[in-house]
């Protein structure tokens, strides 16, 4: 097999997860996870004020704190830090390692770049051979730009095994190996819905290893004593995070989440097996981040009686300051009746303004809130200063022809190796949505909340948000199945109702998955939303108060 550890799952994730990885035990690569959609939106802007700059800054200095120990125990670095300049941090983790006086070679994978004029940034997601070719060429760390997460994971498995691009299954299965490590700790016990029941409480959890084998399948676990834990279920979880229907789309192969097989393999690992591929589509996904205005929010505390009517009020005189167009206002009922205290008797009014016109949603704006301290409903008082507008950007997601990008590796010695596409691409077929409600559930219930019976994942994709929702028994998924209709999803989650969402069934995860199309708006970095990554979606399911089946077990499995 082959050990691969992720010491990153975000840009900003601790710190000093790199120097635990490597001190903790035994890896052969270890890999760090830095680009979300919102961060290739900040270094498309670190880029546009430094032409040097593009890549995620932290990684070096952490690879400044362990590049020798990496070197001294022959771990591998593979990481997508190099953003939208792989070539940039190439050249300044050479520089680093030349001032250290480490003799590491260094290899990078790049051609994702998309020419779009009228774009920020726009990046297709590579795969996982140019990682691999720089790893057959002998780089101790390969640095990539916008790679699919799993292609950190995917790439080392190929370098090790020499699979071609025909062997589908054991790309999957790597696949879902990557996939599972990608977020770092979430995979460990972190975000975890039952974090009570883990054995530190979740006060810590390490980060996560998968041994990837030469037929694909894996067992993922974590160094001894680091907290935290690795359980089905929480391998579960993070298979369920921010995905779509069965077929999870890749450049190198279609993953069928429905074959996944989990089962305990003993203390703190678990091992993943059974997984099919198919072949990849014929396109490559295309991150594209455009700026889309400016923006600026104040916030209106209401306290006490008619907070309806206060609200009203509020809108109508900034309205009248400000103009109606691209105003959003959202009242949070956080009061409460006959409180004691103000801040229980408060509700909060979040008063967001977007606009192409940096003058109007700036001071403009946030004067005119500030200017009604005196001449509003009674008690006015607000949480925010006056404050200037901000750009945001707006995401969205296009394809372009696999044999369209130019996907290069340049390995240690500068020789530059096009990687190129799949041969054997098709269509991949729309999954079908499931409906659920088949089964009728009869018997005594009794009142509880949720998330005493079910576990859930939720996140983003783009302006989409993804929620899955897992049972803790047979019993509990045959009843989950039956159940969580979607029509019942939007009972519980109101907001959800007025828009298209797609349903899918995972038996072998005992569970169901939601797509809510639209729910982000533009994408995170354009949102209003109180979440604005959907990361609490699943606990405010979860938190729902409905009619439990009162035979079924609220016990872990």
């Amino acid at each position: 097999m082959i050990r691969i550890g992720n010491a990153s799952g975000f840009y900003g994730d601790r710190f000093t997860a790199w120097r635990e990885m490597l001190d903790g035990g035994e890896l052969d690569v270890l890999t760090g996870d830095y680009l979300a959609e919102l961060t290739m939106l900040i270094l498309a802007r670190d880029r546009l004020r430094d032409s040097d700059l593009g890549y995620a800054k932290t990684f070096l200095r952490q690879l400044e704190t362990c590049l020798g120990t990496a070197l001294d125990r022959g771990v591998r670095i593979v990481t997508n830090a190099g953003g939208l300049n792989p070539a940039g941090l190439a050249a300044a983790i050479e520089k680093l390692a030349n001032r250290l006086g480490l003799p590491a070679r260094i290899g990078y994978v790049e051609g994702d770049t998309i020419q779009r004029p009228d774009a920020l940034s726009a990046n297709a997601y590579l795969g996982a051979f140019g990682i691999a070719a720089c790893l057959d060429a002998g780089a101790d760390v390969v640095v990539t730009g916008r790679v699919t997460d799993a292609s950190l994971v995917v790439g080392p498995a190929v370098a090790r095994y020499g699979w071609g691009r025909d062997d589908l299954d054991e790309l999957a299965g790597a696949t879902v190996a990557g996939h599972l490590v990608e977020c770092g700790a979430q995979v460990t016990g972190g975000n975890f819905s039952f974090f009570t029941e883990l054995p530190d409480g979740g006060h810590r959890p390490g980060f996560p290893i998968v041994e990837v084998h030469s037929d694909g399948s894996s067992v993922v676990t974590k160094h001894p004593g680091t907290g935290g834990a690795v359980t089905v279920e929480t391998v579960t979880a993070q298979l369920l995070y921010e995905i779509g229907g069965p077929s999870y789309l890749g450049p190198d192969v279609v993953t069928r989440l429905d074959t996944v097989m989990l089962h305990a393999d003993g203390p703190d690992r678990v091992r993943v097996s059974g997984v099919r591929g198919t072949p990849p589509p014929p396109t490559l996904k295309v991150g594209v981040n455009n700026l889309g205005g400016f923006r600026n929010s104040m916030t209106f505390v209401l306290c006490g009686l008619h907070i309806e009517a206060k609200a009203a009020l509020v809108r109508g005189q900034i309205e009248e300051a400000v103009g109606a167009d691209g105003l959003e206002f959202t009242l949070a009922r956080t009061d409460h009746e006959n409180a004691a205290d103000t801040e229980a008797a408060s509700a909060l009014l979040h008063v967001h303004l977007r606009d192409g016109d940096k003058t109007r949603a700036g001071r403009a704006f946030s004067a005119a809130a500030v200017e009604l301290a005196l001449a509003s409903y009674p008690g006015c008082t607000l949480t925010t200063v006056p404050g200037d507008a901000t750009p945001y950007g707006v995401f969205t997601a296009d394809a372009v022809p696999q044999d369209a990008v130019a996907h290069v590796a340049v390995l240690p010695g500068g020789e530059r190796v096009p990687i190129a596409p799949p041969i054997r691409t098709a269509p991949t077929a729309q999954d079908e949505p499931a409906s659920g409600g088949e089964v009728a559930v009869d018997g005594p219930t009794r009142r509880g909340a949720l998330g005493e019976v079910v576990g859930a994942r939720s996140g983003d994709k783009g302006g989409d948000a993804n929620l899955g929702v897992w049972a803790r028994s047979d019993a509990g998924y045959a009843w989950l199945r039956a159940w969580l209709t979607v029509d019942r999803l939007a009972e519980l989650l109101p907001e959800t109702a007025p828009l298209t969402v797609r349903r899918y069934e995972l038996s072998n995860l005992r569970a169901v998955n939601f797509v809510i199309e639209g729910l982000l708006g533009a994408g995170v970095a354009a949102s209003t939303r109180f979440d604005p990554q959907a990361k609490a979606l699943g606990e405010l399911l979860r938190a729902r108060i409905v009619d439990l089946p009162a035979d079924l077990s609220t016990e872990a499995p």
